[in-house]
């Protein structure tokens, strides 16, 4: 099937657009849904409330499809008390953007540093962050309200190719570079770097948080696939089954199951709790063997994203075609037609995929299925209990399996 076009958002033209630099590496939507962002080539990141492109798209045929969105959108502005409506922003970070990541803030939510007596910036609940990862290896904070820039984190001396808040409000951030490292900061004690993650060989290409934000994992060159534990800052384990470099992962909403994405034309979905791959998902037929799969560049799988109702998920390709694949079938349930396609991810409530590619973003429905009784209740389970615990329970082997990912 083919997918519905909802929209696209088009970054301005100038006379240097055909040169290198324009390409949108990455896009993100806030965590409630408010904002979006993208990087539109050439230094330039916008953010734009969500609702108001809902509202231009004309999503579901009227200009109320917004509504449920738009009723969160007001918030208080981080430097005033006045009740503010959502606005876009223009954002000039001074190099090219590689990475963008929102974060949102959790007063009680305590910070990991020892010194905690004074601060620069107090984040207060209505606090909403996007941190910018940029060519030069600096990573900037912005006030997503005000459009202002609040950190400048300097560390990294290579590209920083990815970044993850801690979804659990704390503000912890996590940068992926091509420095071979990963680097954790709290941004609660004014962007202090608590520790360095060292175990890559080669360029890292991305990194995710499991849904608790008990584990990272990072994916990179030479088919490096890590996991790590966030409380002790160590490797869990590695992960062993791609045949080429691996760009992207992504975490299903119950944390029972890890995508990845690789130059080896597959996505495999893992369970991450005992290393086994439970699905996997190709873009070339027949795949290529283990000694080819390096070649086959024209389908090259460049991204990953899970829906928000764990049985979805979209994978981007070189060859011109975005797919949505459900986790329990073979082959892709919808494909939608899209040239030098770079990032993808869905929006908050799932029912739209933003895609990027060179400066612009477009947007497709997403395939729309409620979820069984029996898919409601195994994520309800996997939110709290990884592999090991369920199949302590005592239920039947096919049950423990369903609740496994495995049938």
């Amino acid at each position: 099937a083919r997918s519905r076009t909802v929209g696209e958002l088009l970054a301005p033209t100038a006379p240097f657009d055909k040169k290198c630099g324009r390409e949108n590496w990455t896009v993100a939507f806030a965590p409630d849904g408010s904002y979006l962002a993208w990087s539109q080539g050439h230094r330039i990141v916008k953010l734009v409330p969500w609702a108001q492109c809902l509202s231009n798209f004309l999503l579901h045929g009227t200009k109320n499809g917004a509504d449920p969105v738009s009723s969160r959108l007001p918030r208080q502005s981080s430097e005033s008390g006045q009740k503010n409506k959502p606005c876009e922003h223009v954002l000039d970070c001074g190099d090219i953007v590689w990475s963008l990541a929102f974060g949102s803030s959790v007063p009680e939510k305590q910070s990991r540093c020892v010194n905690i007596e004074w601060h620069r910036f107090k984040f207060g609940q209505d606090q909403l962050l996007l941190a910018t990862g940029l060519s030069n290896g600096r990573i900037k904070i912005w006030d997503v309200y005000t459009g202002k820039l609040l950190l400048n984190l300097m560390d990294h001396t290579e590209v920083v190719r990815d970044l993850t808040f801690a979804p659990d409000g704390s503000l912890i951030l996590v940068s992926a570079s091509r420095d071979k490292t990963l680097r954790v900061w709290d941004l609660k004690d004014d962007g202090n770097m608590m520790k360095v993650l060292r175990g890559h060989q080669n360029w890292v290409y991305g990194c995710a948080f499991s849904p608790d934000s008990s584990i990272l994992c990072s994916v990179g060159a030479s088919k490096a696939v890590f996991l790590w534990d966030m409380d002790k800052y160590s490797m869990l384990r590695k992960l062993e089954g791609h045949h080429n470099d691996v760009v992207a992962c992504e975490f299903s909403p119950d944390g029972a199951l890890l995508a990845t994405a690789s130059y080896d034309t597959r996505v495999y979905v893992w369970d991450p709790h005992i290393g086994v791959i439970l699905m996997e998902f190709g873009h070339l037929f027949p795949a290529p063997t283990p000694i080819f799969a390096g070649g086959a560049n024209d389908r090259w799988v460049r991204c990953v994203s899970f829906s928000h109702d764990g049985l979805h998920l979209a994978s981007l390709a070189d060859d011109k075609m975005v797919r949505f694949w459900r986790i329990d079938e073979e082959y892709p349930v919808q494909v939608a037609p899209l040239n030098n396609g770079l990032c993808c991810t869905f929006s908050t409530d799932g029912s739209v995929l933003a895609a990027g590619q060179d400066g612009s973003v477009q947007f497709w429905a997403t395939p729309r299925q409620v979820g069984s009784l029996q898919h409601l209740c195994r994520m309800a389970i996997r939110r709290v209990m990884p592999t090991g615990h369920v199949r302590s329970l005592p239920l039947p082997a096919k049950v423990l399996q369903f609740l496994c990912y495995q049938m």
